[in-house]
């Protein structure tokens, strides 16, 4: 595999690691599951507290709902694939930004 290959299946990695672990956080202090229903608060400063919080952890949620949709609605495979390619293009971008301000920190070389 290539160098870029590697540095994207490591973003890739990341990002669903970062997304389980926040998600499993809030849901560990909050005792409720994390979902895009926190955004309908209005325009509260708790709501846009949640904006940066939704953008790391929704490949998880997203999975999470698609998974569950799958078993409880009977949704199409094709609706499940899309939503797993989705999930994991925003899992890989929002790996590359952690990636990245760790390199800008100087924790990652």
């Amino acid at each position: 595999m290539s160098p870029d290959a590697w540095n994207n299946l490591f973003s890739l990695m990341l990002g669903f690691a970062l997304a389980g672990a926040l998600t499993s956080g809030y849901q560990a202090l909050a005792r409720r599951q994390a979902g895009f229903g926190l955004l309908q608060d209005g325009a509260a400063p708790k709501t846009i507290a949640t904006v940066p919080f939704l953008v790391f952890a929704a490949p998880f949620i997203i999975m999470r709902n698609t998974l569950r949709g799958r078993q409880v609605q009977r949704r199409r495979a094709e609706f499940v694939m899309m939503a797993t390619v989705l999930a994991g293009f925003w899992s890989m971008m929002s790996g590359t930004v952690v990636m990245m301000t760790l390199r800008a920190v100087g924790l990652l070389g």
